[in-house]
Order: C-alpha cells, then structure tokens, then sequence
C-alpha cells in the first residue's frame, strides 16, 4: 500500500503505479485534509446502551467484563 500526502500546484497529478500493482484493481480517491470533520471521540459507557441492550445481553457483558478483569490481573501476577 501506498499513502501519501501532496499539495498539488495544477489541475493534474501524474501517479507512478509501483509494479506489484499492474493488472489489479486499485483505487485512487482525493479529498482535501483541512475538509475531514475532525470529532472527539466520547468513551461510551454501559449507561449509554440502557435501553438499547436486553437485560441479558447486559447482564452477559457485565460477565464478560468481570472475567476478562479476572484473567488479566492473573496474568499480571504470573509476570511479576
């Protein structure tokens, strides 16, 4: 994969298409950087879903969650 960014000077740009590329599908897509909407990402919480979620799928992850807590401080002490 090739990335990058230019400030063109005219209406066209020349790409150099590296070998590996020919006779593939690729795709080529332009937008201006200063355009990008730029939001913060909120950190979302179980409180957010209330109503979205069953009381059993939410049940299920608080399981979930409580488990991977569980295993992830077991392997902290295997380590240390």
């Amino acid at each position: 994969m090739v990335r990058t960014i230019i400030t063109p000077t005219d209406t066209d740009v020349l790409l150099h298409i590296n070998k590996e590329y020919i006779g593939k599908p690729i795709e080529i897509t332009y937008l201006a950087l200063d355009e990008l909407e730029q939001k913060p990402v909120s950190k979302k919480t179980m409180a957010d879903f209330w109503g979205v979620l069953s009381d059993e799928t939410a049940e299920d992850m608080r399981e979930e969650v409580k488990q991977s807590r569980k295993d992830w401080e077991e392997r902290l002490k295997k380590q240390f």
